[in-house]
Order: C-alpha cells, then structure tokens, then sequence
C-alpha cells in the first residue's frame, strides 16, 4: 500500500512516499480504509526529530487522526463494523497511509452526512476544545480569551465559548483577515498575537484557552482576572520558559490558576461521548468545521511547508 514516512528528521523535505505492508489488525483492532487523514500539530513535532527521545524513529509513517472505512477487524471485535464508516485514532502514528490500523475503543461511527474530511477535521480538535474549557471551569457568563485560534483546536474553542454562553470571546490572530473569519465563528474581540487589544476589549479574562505555550506564555497572566485560569491545550510555540510559574506568584493575591490538558486523562467512553455528540452537532450544522485545504497524500511534503509556513487557518487534510 502507499504511505508517507518519515525518511529523514527535520524538515518536510524528509517525508516520503514508499510502498509498506498492508497491516493486519490484532485483537481489539481495526483495520480502516483511510479516505481522510488529518495534519496534525504532533504530526510536525514527530517529523522534525523534537520527538525522538520518546522513540520516535526515521522510517515512522506519522499520523493519527484519520476517517473511512472499516474493512477488517481483529478478534474480539463484532465483524458488523466491517463497512462502517468510521473515525478512528491510529495513535501516535499509521495514519498517513491508505490503510491505517486503530484501537476498537478509539473508533468512532460517523453520521450519513458527515463527511470524512470535516470528521478528521473535527475528531481530535473538539474534544480538546471541550475538556479544555471543562478543566479551566468555563462557566457561562464569562469572559475567554483563545490564543492561538487559527487552528483547528483554537476554532472549535471559540465555538464551544460562544455557545456556551460566554461574555466575550477575544482571540489573538496574526492578520485582520483571519480575525474576520474567526468573527464569523463567534469570536467577539480581536487581540494581536501579544494581547494586545483595543479601549472596548475586556480589562481581563476570567479564562485562557492558551494553545500555542511558548516563551510569551507567561505574559497572559498578567491578563487573567482574580480567580482566573489559564489552560494550556496545546505547544505549537514550544516550552514555556523554565521559570514561568515566578509570574504567577508575583501575582499571588489574584488567586489565579494554571493548568495542562491532555485528552489522554479522559476515559475513552467519555470522549467517544462527546465526540458523537459533536458529529452529529457538524451534522445538523450547528458546529462549523474549517478545512484549509484538502491535499493528496502524496503532497504530504507541501502540507508540512505550509504548517511550517504558519498559514494554516482550520485543518490540512490528506487524502489517499
């Protein structure tokens, strides 16, 4: 079958196309017949060697998040999910391949009219988006700030405020014509990629939905209100520095709070759950899903530059 690997750490250049073996699922597995692979941030981190101290190695086939169909399974699962169309979560690689192997538990079917390109777009992003908003104890009424909101974890973010019912929803974005798109998304207020604003933004926000990290991290507690969290859903900006939590106690009669979410903390049930739930909500067209572009596998290396490029606004997705 054809598949992208990794043939060289770094940069795009060193993915590329090679002929693999058609994986064989395992009890507990599926095979799905990919029609959709999503590029994900993780999928660039694991390319360019960042990585590797967790054994990530040259040769791996990247890729997580795909959408398709189910043409086999292993044991232990009910063969009616051969020709189901499906989500899946291949891991932390497999994906970008024309057939990709996921976990039972991490399979998820899709509605009739939900397309496998918006499923891959929406699968990881929202239920990060979800729980991220669910560990900072968003309740509505309040103010959200979403830095990092081009991307598809940041859009699915400033959906879930808005229709959660909160005060404001300010963004950082890096052009006025990405802020007009975010607006369109339920974005109230657009903030540079500083936070810096304008006199009729919010004075603070009572949650931070910070998907970027990096070393300007520490300044955005300074734009927390008292009793305010800042979450951290992602690190596509990289580490914050080593002594970022001195900001906080500096300001330590803010009663503010920090804190990380990672998907992997929530049980799979319950993820599958909420994942459902937001499918159906894509369905019904209550949930916008935002595709960038839509690319063959093949042009895998073209979808790494324009991640790297920082010009992605929403999801690339790779189809076989």
């Amino acid at each position: 079958m054809k598949a992208v690997a990794i043939e060289r750490f770094g940069a795009p250049e060193g993915l590329a196309v090679v002929d693999a073996p058609r994986p064989t699922p395992t009890r507990g597995q599926v095979l799905v017949a990919t029609e959709a692979i999503g590029v994900g941030g993780a999928d660039v981190l694991i390319r360019t060697g960042a990585l590797a101290a967790y054994g990530f190695r040259e040769g791996h086939i990247p890729g997580g998040e795909v959408a398709g169909t189910v043409t086999a399974v292993g044991g232990g699962v009910d063969p009616a999910w051969v020709g189901r169309r499906v989500w899946a979560f291949a891991g932390t690689g497999g994906g970008y391949a024309e057939q990709a192997i996921a976990p039972i538990a991490e399979v998820v079917p899709l509605p009739a009219g939900l397309s496998a390109v918006d499923a891959v777009t929406l699968g990881s992003s929202g239920v990060v988006a979800h729980f991220g908003l669910s560990q900072a104890h968003f309740s509505p009424g309040e103010a959200v700030l979403v830095r990092g909101a081009a991307g598809s974890v940041g859009i699915m973010a400033v959906q879930l405020a808005n229709r959660g019912g909160a005060s404001a929803v300010a963004v950082t974005t890096s052009s006025p014509g990405r802020g007009r798109r975010l607006r369109d998304l339920g974005a109230t207020h657009l903030l540079d990629r500083s936070g810096a604003g304008g006199p009729d933004d919010p004075a603070g926000y009572d949650v931070i939905i910070d998907v970027v990290a990096g070393q300007e991290m520490p300044s955005f507690f300074d734009r927390l209100n008292p009793n305010g969290r800042l979450v951290v859903v992602g690190a596509v900006g990289g580490q914050p520095p080593a002594d970022f939590g001195t900001r906080l106690m500096a300001a330590f009669q803010k009663s503010m709070s920090f804190a990380t979410f990672s998907a992997a903390t929530i049980a799979e049930p319950t993820r599958n759950a909420v994942r459902m739930e937001q499918f159906a909500a894509a369905d019904r067209g209550d949930l916008q899903t935002v595709v960038h572009e839509v690319l063959p596998l093949e042009h895998a290396v073209l979808a790494h530059q324009k991640m790297d490029a920082g010009e992605v606004f929403g999801r690339i997705v790779l189809t076989p």
